[in-house]
């Protein structure tokens, strides 16, 4: 048991270092070149994406994240050679689920690149027995993490403030009311606590982030946010595609619709596609509200870390006394401070200049190892066991609270706007 911990903890602490590398590279002017995805016909497939250039910038990607990983790997004391090997496998096989992902057609539903990721690698993972030495050099969680801290970069505190305090609101109303609603209807259903905070979270903040983030407060189960990332990518859908149109039917107004958008999808690039289906004002406030959903991350995951470790305690104490200072900063996810030190940074010390010229670099890069996360979760996950007997309370908690979060969100959206 304590070699584990020492190890999470590890794992904890070189996520941090290999966030702040990654950003302070950025900023001191290694800003890789975003490899382009995008692509509606199969001329423009072999003309865009798979041009010699385009694949030159691929590759540059691959040996930045590659040597990070390493590092990584080195650091938790895994098998540099197992990861030679598994690396550039799962690399490939994310390359190939972001270029699906990128399709004119696919991205027109809102469908993000994580999906397929982690269908691709249930795939391979299902249909393939792959050896244990593979799977154990995976390092989903360190991928995660990394993940989470560059997120961190985006979440600007000023331009939340500037696009309006009413996003704010209405973002603490709903991420309030819907995360209790939605832990109460998973402890009613008796599904399980860790699977019951990813659902709360997920629902009530931003989705997979959320879910996420969640996961590394609670050291929770790749296996069980796996089954709760599924639920969120295939809700948010058709939510992105009948919300707008019953917005419509019933001549909401725009400012309305937007708030009702961003506060109930869960997924930001279904957030994005659902407000220009109805418009430019639309479509601004979703995003705010998204965005102000979003800035709530890095707290709730803090919250959420201190309720775990007093809640649940380590094994061998005694569950009626509460755990000391100590215990609880062991237990707390040090990614927090990453992802909250980079949200600081970015929002009062880094110019706008230099934050515009690194931008695009760090959003490309977090959106890369949450992809690589994916994949990783895929192959050493078994489909039988994502959607088994068990799963269906927690399917059923998930349809209630998102139910809920429909109504409430469009209540709280009428009162604001």
């Amino acid at each position: 048991m304590s070699s584990t911990k020492k190890i999470t903890l590890h794992e904890d602490w070189t996520v941090v270092i290999l966030g702040s590398l990654i950003i302070l590279l950025s900023i001191g002017g290694l800003t890789l070149t975003v490899p382009k995805f995008g692509w509606a016909t199969t001329d423009q497939l072999f003309s865009d994406v798979l041009k010699p250039a385009n694949l030159g910038a691929v590759g540059v990607q691959f040996l930045f994240v590659f040597v990070i990983a390493a590092v990584g790997a080195l650091i938790m004391g895994k098998s540099l050679k197992n990861f030679l090997i598994m690396f550039p496998l799962v690399y490939v096989l994310t390359i190939i689920a972001l270029i699906i992902a990128g399709n004119k057609q696919i991205k027109y539903y809102g469908l993000e690149a994580v999906i397929f990721s982690l269908v691709i690698g249930l795939l391979i993972g299902n249909l393939f027995k792959l050896p244990d030495w593979f799977k154990s050099a995976l390092s989903t969680e360190l991928y995660v993490k990394i993940g989470l801290v560059l997120l961190g970069t985006s979440v600007i505190f000023s331009d939340i403030l500037k696009a309006g305090s009413l996003g704010l609101i209405q973002a603490l109303l709903v991420v309030t009311s819907v995360w209790y609603f939605a832990f109460w209807v998973c402890k009613k259903l008796k599904v399980d606590d860790e699977i019951a905070m990813m659902i709360s979270s997920a629902v009530s903040i931003c989705g997979v982030s959320a879910a996420i983030a969640t996961a590394g407060a609670i050291k929770g189960d790749s296996k069980k946010l796996s089954y709760v990332i599924s639920m969120v990518l295939i809700t948010a859908v058709p939510m992105m595609i009948f919300m707008p149109m019953i917005a419509h039917y019933f001549h909401f107004k725009d400012e309305v619709t937007g708030a009702w958008l961003g506060g109930s999808i869960d997924t930001t690039g279904a957030v994005v596609a659902s407000g220009s289906l109805v418009g430019e004002v639309a479509l601004k406030i979703s995003t705010i509200v998204k965005f102000s959903q979003n800035v709530l991350l890095g707290l709730a995951a803090f919250a959420i870390s201190i309720y775990w470790t007093y809640t649940k305690h380590p094994a061998g104490t005694d569950p009626d006394k509460k755990p000391t200072l100590k215990v609880i900063w062991e237990r707390f996810p040090k990614f927090v401070l990453g992802f909250i030190s980079a949200s600081l940074l970015f929002s009062f010390f880094i110019s706008p200049e230099t934050g515009a010229h690194v931008k695009d670099s760090l959003k490309n890069l977090q959106g890369l190892w949450f992809a690589l996360a994916f994949t990783s979760i895929g192959l050493e996950t078994n489909f039988k066991e994502l959607f088994d007997q068990n799963s269906k309370k927690p399917l059923y908690a998930f349809l209630i609270a998102q139910t809920f979060n429909i109504f409430i969100t469009l209540a709280i959206a009428f009162i604001l706007f």
